[in-house]
């Protein structure tokens, strides 16, 4: 279980109705129906990853997000979670409201590109940095929208998305993000989580 699964599991309410897309192997779907007694259903492209999520007794589907979401009657979930899959759209903003068509609420999480190790490893070595939430070179990588946290701040504002509560993840460590802090948490933080909500 990684840390930032139980950071996401406080953010949801027992026996809420959870969409998670890009569920991968459905680990955090089992720990949410274990501790949270969801009634829970994944959205992955992965045809082997589905197989694992089915084996382990999940509802989980093949499928795009980008394609399929569309498909999904609206507020027919109290939570959808986008776990740092949104820079791996080709258009992160319709997904994003496309979760807050279908659920009440999202939360989404992003591997933060603002974060100083990787602001410093552009700009010393002059290259793409390669760290461990980033694990890929330029050329291998799956993220075509990299976007820092002040960046997903931003088109929350633009597209009337209220966000709930937004944290901070580096090194383990947890802090809340506000307006006042926005500026340094993006430059310290290497994940952000977001719980949003349209207004």
């Amino acid at each position: 279980m990684k840390f930032e699964d139980d950071i996401l599991s406080g953010l949801i309410d027992i026996n809420s109705r959870v969409l998670d897309v890009g569920c991968g192997d459905g680990s955090l779907l089992l720990h949410l129906k274990k501790n949270k007694r969801v009634d829970g259903r994944g959205l992955e492209i992965d045809q082997k990853l589905v197989q694992e999520s089915v084996a382990k007794g999940l509802a989980v589907i093949e499928g795009d997000a980008e394609k399929d979401l569309v498909d999904y009657p609206s507020n027919s979930f109290d939570f959808a979670i986008l776990n740092q899959s949104l820079q791996q759209f080709y258009d992160p903003r319709k997904v994003v409201n496309e979760l807050l068509r279908i659920a009440k609420s999202a939360i989404i999480t992003i591997p933060n590109f603002g974060y100083w190790k990787v602001r410093l490893s552009l700009l010393l070595k002059g290259t793409m940095p390669v760290t461990e939430n980033l694990p890929n070179f330029w050329y291998n990588t799956p993220n075509l929208h990299m976007c820092t946290i002040k960046d997903f701040h931003n088109l929350c504002e633009l597209d009337n998305i209220n966000i709930i509560k937004s944290i901070s993840v580096s090194s383990g460590k947890i802090g809340n993000i506000q307006k006042s802090n926005l500026e340094i948490k993006n430059l310290t933080s290497e994940i952000g989580i977001f719980l949003v909500r349209k207004s």
